[in-house]
């Protein structure tokens, strides 16, 4: 464990001359606010930082708006991508008055989970692996006003860039549709950028285990890193997109987590692997199915039973359910299974018990890591409290039942805002140990809510091919 006296030392060693304080909005998205090395000491972690809490989306309102940052000296780094040598601080989000974690801190939200988990005396640590996967664009552009609306990406990969007149020629190497898994360069041409962003991770203390080039073209990529405990994680998970995004800009390219970017193709998904430990023995580990315990089995139970809750916030965005779409290899079925990768829930094959685990396919990359992790441990807690069995597990392939067999398997929602209502009926088993309170989740549904309504209101380009000489 890093402590201050650490931090002040790697302040010293590394002549930093800024501190920058990080926290986590609720929809995902890391904010910062930069300090001075002549006003920042070790009384910082004690005191923490001020900060107006009111102008950060779905937060406090005016009349309340002081908060507290208070950083987390255990997840100290000195930024690869400043001009200015500066030192990244995580924070949790603090209420003033009493000292403790904000209602609605995404942070403070993952962190009473983990306090939760443990004060059930089911298990002392619950690991998480995700799996973000994300496109790497030449370049993005897009128009949204009242003379109408237009997307365009740009990029050498594409296929439909194989009659661009390029400057020094077309080379001609690029990965068809559905066909970027995984062949070597210059079909793929993108393992330098990859191999950089690698490289700055594992310099900031996220351990990489494999990236390559994935299924669909125009530069979808995943980077592989390793599992840890859900706070941690979810910290190294937001480390993850910085450096992404921030190595794709510094090569001139964009890179997004947008769920469902190019139609027609598959989408970026974050599978996400969990595990219960408990005195260091693997809670799942057993001798029923695919070498699960009976514990493993009722967790499965509780993400089946709150799926479509867990929608809200594992899939949190309108784009998300353009990739949750039936028979295009998306995981709507809520089934699970050893070897068939198009149920929702799969148990990978693994050689050793202690890795042995369940991976939860529905979510995507647009989740804000600590509610995601947080909201599928509590639907999992619920499983193994109430002994929800998941039934028997699918080892038919889910995309080609018969109609009388496919329809009885549930599925995930098919719009954000039946994953709103879902989350409004069936919240309680979130706000147990008030981890999740239902002011946060009232609050965001409806900050939710908005963006749904904007969409409601706008008209797409589809319609006017479909209506226009109606």
């Amino acid at each position: 464990m890093t402590t201050p006296q650490d931090v002040i030392k790697m302040v010293k060693e590394n002549d930093v001359k800024f501190v920058d304080f990080r926290f986590t909005d609720t929809r995902g998205k890391e904010q910062h606010v930069g300090v001075p090395i002549s006003h920042f000491d070790e009384s910082k972690f004690e005191e923490g930082h001020a900060f107006d809490g009111s102008s950060i989306a779905g937060w406090k309102g005016i009349q309340a708006s002081d908060m507290l940052l208070m950083p987390d000296a255990d997840t100290a780094y000195i930024d690869p991508f400043f001009d200015e040598p500066t030192l990244v601080l995580t924070c949790d989000v603090v209420e003033p008055a009493d000292g403790k974690g904000y209602d609605r801190d995404p942070r403070s939200i993952a962190k009473r989970a983990e306090a939760y988990l443990k004060s059930s005396g089911i298990g002392d640590t619950a690991f998480f692996g995700p799996e973000p996967e994300f496109f790497i664009f030449d370049s993005i552009e897009w128009k949204t006003d009242m003379s109408g609306t237009y997307s365009k990406i740009s990029s050498e990969e594409a296929p439909w860039s194989s009659d661009d007149k390029s400057e020094g020629g077309n080379a001609g190497h690029r990965p068809a549709v559905k066909g970027g898994y995984f062949p070597v360069p210059p079909v793929d041409r993108l393992n330098d950028i990859r191999a950089a962003m690698c490289l700055a991770l594992e310099s900031l203390g996220v351990p990489v285990e494999v990236h390559h080039h994935e299924v669909a073209t125009a530069g979808q990529c995943e980077i592989g890193t390793k599992f840890s405990t859900l706070v941690k994680r979810a910290d190294w998970t937001q480390i993850q997109k910085y450096v992404i995004h921030n190595v794709a800009y510094q090569y001139g390219k964009t890179a997004t987590f947008m769920p469902k970017p190019i139609v027609g193709d598959n989408g970026s998904g974050m599978h996400v692997h969990q595990s219960i430990w408990k005195d260091g023995q693997n809670l799942f580990a057993g001798n029923g199915y695919a070498g699960l315990s009976e514990m493993a089995l009722y967790y499965i139970g509780g993400i089946i039973k709150h799926a479509r809750a867990l929608n809200a916030i594992t899939n949190p965005l309108i784009n998300s359910y353009k990739r949750l779409v039936p028979h295009f290899e998306a995981p709507v079925k809520l089934a699970y299974s050893a070897k068939n990768r198009s149920a929702s829930i799969r148990v990978p094959h693994v050689a050793s018990t202690k890795a042995r685990r369940i991976e939860t396919r529905f979510p995507d990359p647009g989740a804000n890591p600590y509610l995601c992790f947080a909201a599928l441990l509590m639907a999992g807690l619920d499983g193994i409290q109430n002994k929800i069995h998941p039934g028997e597990p699918a080892d038919k392939n889910l995309y080609d039942l018969p109609p009388e067999e496919d329809a009885k398997i549930p599925t995930v929602c098919h719009s954000l805002d039946q994953a709103l209502e879902a989350l409004d009926q069936d919240r309680e088993f979130l706000t147990r140990g008030g981890v999740f309170s239902n002011d946060w989740i009232d609050a965001y549904i409806a900050l939710k809510m908005e963006e749904v309504t904007k969409l409601r209101m706008a008209v797409h380009p589809l319609e006017f091919e479909l209506y226009y000489s109606i």
